[in-house]
């Protein structure tokens, strides 16, 4: 299967990981030897409630047994859509009530952007430094790293960057401002979270120019954090909330929120000013609603805290010099990049998942499922430290 791979299908690196898998379920994957592989990582926040969730699977055959895809965005109402943005509706603070649902989380981020754009009449765009949005065109502007991004020029206009947590930046936003786009928490720049009440004060300077603010919660939506939204957590209600990963269990999905007044734009002036054939696909919004029904009927959202300090009580090594983000959502931030692009790598070897962010080279990624047992955290954290020791 791995000649087939790297011959068939276009590569992100020189170098994958290149597990030939066979099935998952649960905190679990199995690869095509027969090994069991604890999943620490969940495909990168986006399997919330593991691999193949009953609830998940049963609303996934149910509805593809009735029907697929029928019609193109926006012109049929169709039940699991429709439900689902209700019940997300009913869940969030009242100005989010309105949700367009698209592929990703970065066409999420395309949509939000042009949200801004139209509703503002302005194309002043901000974003923070160590920024990750996504790869396609418009999301890929956002980022300041200039090596990802200079052999794609050029780029959307009128994008400027701020410091995450510096206040002094904060004057940055003008008039002229069309959004400002920040993730809730950061992630590929190693899982920093906002400080002094950094985000209330970003919408409030928003709130001051005119200029819309829009969080990204692609990663730490959905309970991951301990709350439904990270946002929760900062007494921060964006003006568009942009979701996907975690939010169908596994299916590639995204979606934008914000007010009927502002949504609205979209629909005339152009008309159709953004379209998706796919979005709201009701197989993938049967999923998403299974996701979040469990979600709100269980007691997995309240565990994370207690999981959390699971994590950080066990993983305690010279080697670690910091466990960084919050809930599910943690990073080992360890005392070099051999150090963990060693654990990465060596884990492998002893069936343990773990991966790297994107920006931060000394960090390690966990973020499992967060429906992953205490016992299999010990387990998993076991095998970290005695690699760590072996080092």
């Amino acid at each position: 299967m791995n000649k087939d791979f790297l011959k068939y299908q276009a590569q992100t690196s020189p170098y994958p990981l290149g597990m030939e898998v066979s099935h998952a379920k649960g905190s679990y994957i199995y690869d095509t030897d027969g090994n069991q592989h604890l999943d620490f990582v969940a495909g990168v926040s986006a399997c919330t409630l593991g691999h193949c969730h009953p609830q998940v699977i049963d609303a996934i055959k149910n509805q593809a047994e009735k029907y697929m895809h029928v019609m193109v965005y926006g012109e049929y109402a169709q039940s699991p859509a429709t439900e689902y943005t209700k019940l997300l509706a009913d869940q969030l603070p009242a100005s989010l009530e309105v949700t367009y649902l698209v592929n990703s989380g970065t066409e999420a981020i395309e949509g939000a952007l042009k949200l801004a754009r139209r509703y503002t009449g302005r194309s002043e765009i901000i974003a923070a430094k160590s920024a990750y949005h996504g790869n396609t065109m418009g999301s890929l502007s956002l980022m300041d790293f200039e090596e990802r991004k200079s052999v794609f020029r050029p780029l959307l206009p009128d994008v400027y960057h701020i410091k995450f947590n510096n206040e002094d930046d904060l004057e940055k936003i003008t008039t002229k401002t069309a959004c400002v786009i920040l993730e809730t928490i950061q992630g590929g720049a190693g899982f920093i979270l906002p400080e002094n009440g950094y985000l209330k004060k970003v919408k409030e300077r928003c709130t001051e120019v005119g200029a819309l603010l829009i969080l990204d919660e692609i990663q730490p939506g959905f309970g991951r954090t301990g709350k439904l939204f990270a946002f929760e957590h900062y007494n921060c209600v964006p003006d568009i909330l942009v979701i996907g990963k975690g939010m169908a269990s596994g299916l590639p999905v995204g979606a934008f929120t914000a007010s009927k007044e502002i949504m609205h734009t979209l629909s005339e002036n152009p008309k159709m000013g953004h379209i998706t054939t796919f979005g709201g696909n009701p197989v993938i919004a049967a999923s998403s609603l299974a996701t979040l029904n469990v979600l709100l009927n269980s007691s997995l959202i309240a565990a994370i805290f207690k999981k959390e300090q699971l994590f950080k009580n066990l993983l305690k090594h010279p080697k670690i010099k910091e466990v960084r983000g919050k809930g599910l959502m943690l990073a080992l931030i360890m005392d070099s990049p051999e150090t963990a692009n060693e654990l990465v790598l060596r884990a492998k070897d002893k069936h343990l998942i773990l991966f790297w962010l994107l920006f931060e080279n000394r960090a390690v990624r966990i973020s499992p499922p967060i429906t992953i047992s205490e016992l299999e955290i010990k387990e998993g954290c076991i095998i970290i430290l005695a690699l760590l020791n072996s080092m």
